[in-house]
């Protein structure tokens, strides 16, 4: 007897999150025209009719809450309309105004169908917090699919579409009865008191609102700061009018997908976050598929900051062959105000560079003109008024020959472009390659499969002399700036580079060495925590009331984090030598795995815990402080968690991070770096704290003339 499993729809949750979006008019002549779409609105045709089922006011009459049942003829197939057997969908609406506080919160839900799909919406209006005379406007939604006859994609794709046609139809509908109320004399609506009786009367202002010049474009958020930590009143969101002028056109799921991913870093990074250009980067990147970009991007933050290229451009300097014989450069804009970039590869000796420099220099340097080419971006979206997110870059072949391609010249650009992929996603806008001789296809297998495909779309390539004519250069470069080297009159800063002279190479284990130094000059350490063997630290502490502090990152995976205190000295684990040298690995699962916790000590008598276990979710940064009570030996032990596998759809919402990177093995990875303040600095601290404020109250019973 065979048995057939019954088949198992999965469930399909979206999310949607608008930005805010602002009405610069007051709150109560906005409510005055939001009224207006009741009971029906020509102006959306799906939304057919309205009755109210209830009505309630408060004594004061402050609070109007209202329930209605809306009828709606969605925009559906019509198949999709004859298997589910209906013509209309209905919709439950509560609205709530609140004339003493100044808001309107709509939530609705679906009647219809409700036992296979549930479509949650929550929408506010509430008096601008920075200007009372102004109105802002936010709205989410959730699209719950349990079953829908098989045809599941094609009801998300129908909501989806819903969704993004209300967001943009909206405000347009708000300001059409804006303009008819002034059409029909009515300005202004008076605020509510508690000492009015009845209705508000609609009166003519007798002078018109003063415009404030310096509200009239939105408010640039200081991106680069911590994000500060939200208060749960959702004050740190964006607005459409600055994502408009500062971030491009986004159609509304963009823009939910930009809203989410940023609000998700603010809950789960408790440091910097990256800036509203960076995260659209990612998403761009990906689609706007919000695990995979989130995914990417959590991986780049973690390398930004291990290798703290955050201030790369303040700490880096260029090698004086570099500045000699790399022969790129910025050279202005092109006609879209994008930062321009000159490299003139064919005259470059890339072999005599990776000679002289290494491979991880040259890295380096081209992670220093990405990061210079981020900032451009930002000043030519300050200076040409719109938003200018990449640069475009023109690549001179001519000289290009067989020489370029020597093997560790061509690994060394291999390496370059694969990090560049993975930590600078569509930063590139154009490519122009001009010049290409013979031997470029050759180049060209070697390179593009390692060039994403969005990327790879973005080539223009000229050979010959074919860039001087239409279609060519000048069509994305003005006249006047084309370099001298291509026939323009513009003079070009660009190096023309030359042969290295072999005085400057350097020997094999001089640039092992370098490459070393550059890429462990970072103050954080990694480490594996595998099933049964967790990574642990040890501090010595000498002086009671010293103070431990850690600050640490969980790449995959998520772990517990402890700390114990023992009298008694860890003894690490031996070492034993692989072959062909001395330094060995750690004899645990992992090379940077390191148990000191001795299988034969005994908690509460070994060793005591001195802080509450803190379990931790992969994509999480935390930072902490331990203020030592006895002198002795403190251990940080990071551990593997063990997860329910039957509670996956009861994890707390920051274990949705990364879904790709779920862990299925039982392998975590953590980066983290400790610091100890001892009591002898805090003391000192403290001293100079106290003479700082001496000072400070002295100077300020100083008169004018320096006398008492």
């Amino acid at each position: 007897m065979t048995v057939v499993s019954p088949t198992v729809v999965p469930r399909m949750v979206q999310k949607y999150q608008s930005p805010v979006r602002v009405y610069k008019q007051p709150f109560e002549l906005v409510m005055a025209a939001y009224e207006r779409r009741f009971p029906t609105c020509h102006l959306i045709p799906m939304f057919v009719d309205s009755e109210v089922l209830g009505e309630s006011v408060t004594d004061d009459g402050s609070v109007h809450t209202v329930q209605r049942r809306c009828k709606l003829d969605v925009d559906a197939p019509r198949l999709l309309k004859r298997i589910a057997g209906v013509d209309y969908v209905y919709f439950s609406q509560e609205n709530t105004l609140n004339k003493r506080d100044r808001t309107l919160h709509i939530e609705s839900h679906n009647e219809t169908f409700s036992n296979r799909v549930i479509i949650h919406e929550l929408c506010c209006y509430s008096a601008h917090p920075d200007n009372e005379d102004w109105t802002c406007f936010e709205q989410s939604a959730s699209l719950d699919i349990k079953s829908f006859f098989g045809f599941e994609s094609t009801v998300e794709k129908i909501a989806m579409k819903q969704y993004a046609s209300s967001i943009k139809k909206g405000k347009e509908i708000i300001e059409f009865y804006l303009n008819q109320l002034e059409e029909e004399g009515i300005t202004q609506v008076p605020r509510w008191s508690p000492s009015l009786d009845g209705p508000s009367v609609a009166v003519k202002p007798v002078c018109a609102t003063p415009k404030i010049p310096d509200q009239d474009l939105p408010a640039v958020p200081a991106l680069s700061d911590p994000a500060p930590a939200d208060d749960g009143d959702g004050l740190h969101k964006l607005d459409a009018d600055y994502i408009k002028r500062y971030l491009g056109d986004l159609t509304p799921l963009q823009e939910s997908c930009l809203i989410r991913l940023r609000q998700w870093l603010q809950e789960s990074h408790k440091g910097k976050i990256p800036k509203d250009e960076h995260i659209l980067r990612f998403l761009r990147a990906r689609d706007f598929n919000m695990d995979k970009a989130r995914e990417t991007m959590c991986q780049s933050l973690t390398w930004r900051k291990q290798h703290q290229v955050d201030h790369l451009l303040e700490t880096w300097t260029s090698p004086r062959v570099l500045s000699d014989y790399y022969t790129g450069g910025w050279h202005h804009h092109d006609k879209e105000g994008r930062p321009l970039y000159i490299l003139r590869l064919g005259q470059m000796d890339t072999k005599g560079l990776v000679r002289a420099l290494g491979e991880e220099s040259l890295l380096r340097h081209v992670l220093s003109i990405n990061e210079e080419g981020l900032r451009r971006c930002e000043e030519n979206t300050k200076v040409f008024g719109r938003p200018i997110s990449c640069w475009t870059c023109l690549v001179d072949l001519e000289g290009l020959n067989m020489r370029h391609l020597w093997r560790p010249g061509v690994k060394a650009l291999l390496r370059i472009i694969e990090v560049v992929e993975a930590n600078y996603p569509e930063t590139l806008g154009r490519l122009l390659i001009l010049r290409a001789p013979r031997v470029f296809p050759v180049l060209w297998t070697l390179v593009s499969p390692f060039i994403d495909e969005n990327t790879r779309k973005k080539f223009l390539i000229y050979a010959g002399n074919d860039y001087q004519g239409p279609g060519g250069l000048v069509d994305y470069i003005d006249k006047e700036i084309i370099p001298d080297f291509l026939g323009g009159d513009c003079m070009c800063d660009v190096p023309e580079g030359g042969l290295v002279p072999k005085s400057l190479y350097r020997t094999a284990e001089e640039l092992e060495n370098d490459d070393i130094r550059l890429w462990t000059e970072t103050i954080y350490q990694s480490a594996s925590i595998f099933k049964g063997a967790p990574h642990e630290v040890v501090i010595e502490i000498i002086d009671a009331a010293s103070v431990i502090t850690w600050d640490f990152d969980v790449c995959k995976g998520d772990v517990v984090f402890h700390i114990y205190h023992s009298k008694r000295a860890p003894q690490p684990p031996a070492r034993k030598d692989p072959p062909g040298g001395p330094h060995g690995s750690i004899t645990t699962p992992g090379g940077n795995n390191v148990q000191l916790i001795d299988r034969s000590w005994t908690l509460g008598l070994d060793y005591s815990m001195v802080e509450s276990p803190l379990t931790c979710r992969e994509g999480e940064s935390v930072q902490g402080s331990h203020v030592t009570r006895w002198p002795g030996f403190y251990i940080l032990q990071w551990r593997f968690h063990n997860m329910p596998g039957s509670s996956s759809t009861n994890l707390p919402r920051v274990d949705d991070v990364l879904a790709s990177l779920q862990v299925s093995s039982h392998k975590c990875k953590v980066m983290y770096y400790t610091e100890v303040i001892v009591a002898f600095l805090l003391c000192h601290q403290g001293l100079t704290l106290l003479a700082n404020l001496f000072s400070a109250s002295s100077n300020i019973l100083l008169t004018k003339d320096g006398n008492p």
